[in-house]
């Protein structure tokens, strides 16, 4: 095997959205993870809020659980750009992402006219500067900005980057596609760089067949990467080695059963063998790239 770099291993707060932050650390230290994502603002009103504004307990419990633990806060979501004002909205976000020392803020997009939101994502990438914390725009498979060329090309007009979201990679369908777009995978070569964060998981070859069952897949019926179809080793292998890689993975029922503890052990396994895989698969490469001898 090469000499490899490691790559730092996340728990995303929607593998266990009901754990707060304070306790999401303590679960993913025990688990073996080396950072986790945040999620400092609802997405629905279902949601339980944790607020980790300057000055709340729960920003104090959290920071002190950091200390102890050693595991840290990279990213903090999420914030769906509706073409709407939400400059208020997002300076907050930016603001408990400051304090927990996030450099990321994860953002999608409902927001069907293109412009505007590029506009919309400048002024966020501006306004980020002062917190030290750059917007990633995530393809969502059932919004309007579904590919990876479509972010990409948005994230570079407004001077921020993209996140990768292996479920919703595998989710795209192309207008001349019945299946996964096979342009996906040139798209993802050709915008490495602009990725800081990759989120894994798995899941069934078969694309859900409505919106309504894409959205239940992806906020509650996931699988444990390495454990379903999707290629994610050779995902890996594109995107610079040693990026960060972030579990996002929920399953209201595997927590049910396993507890959150189980579940994030779990997923630590998943991910650590989709890596394991990965490096071989390049050093299958760079074998076949030498040639023989």
């Amino acid at each position: 095997m090469t000499g490899t770099v490691r790559p730092a291993v996340g728990l995303a707060q929607l593998s266990l959205l009901n754990t707060t932050p304070p306790q999401l650390l303590g679960i993913a230290a025990e688990a073996g993870f080396d950072f986790i994502g945040a999620r400092v603002r609802p997405v629905t009103a279902a949601e339980r809020p944790y607020d980790l504004q300057p000055g709340a307990p729960m920003l104090r419990e959290t920071l002190a659980r950091m200390r102890d633990t050693g595991v840290s806060v990279r990213d903090i979501e999420f914030l769906l750009l509706d073409g709407t004002d939400q400059q208020e909205a997002w300076l907050r976000m930016m603001e408990a992402g400051q304090a927990l020392g996030a450099g990321s803020l994860t953002v999608a997009a409902a927001d069907p006219d293109s412009a505007r939101l590029v506009h919309t994502l400048a002024r966020m990438t501006e306004d980020g500067r002062g917190f030290g914390i750059m917007p990633t725009l995530e393809a969502i498979s059932y919004q309007p900005i579904a590919s990876i060329a479509q972010a990409a090309d948005i994230a570079r007009q407004a001077g921020c980057r993209i996140v990768v979201d292996t479920l919703h990679f595998n989710r795209f369908r192309g207008p001349d596609s019945s299946g996964t777009d096979p342009g996906q995978w040139d798209e993802l070569r050709d915008n490495a760089g602009l990725v800081p964060l990759l989120q894994l998981c798995d899941g069934p070859a078969r694309r859900p067949s409505s919106r309504e069952d894409l959205v239940t897949e992806s906020r509650s019926e996931r699988e444990v990467p390495g454990e379903g179809d999707f290629d994610l080793a050779a995902v890996v292998t594109i995107l610079p080695e040693g990026l960060p890689v972030s579990a996002e993975t929920p399953s209201d029922r595997r927590v049910a059963e396993l507890g959150e503890l189980g579940w994030a052990r779990r997923l630590k396994s998943g991910v650590d063998a989709v890596l394991v895989a990965a490096d071989a698969l390049r050093d299958a490469e760079n074998l076949q790239e030498a040639g023989p001898r």
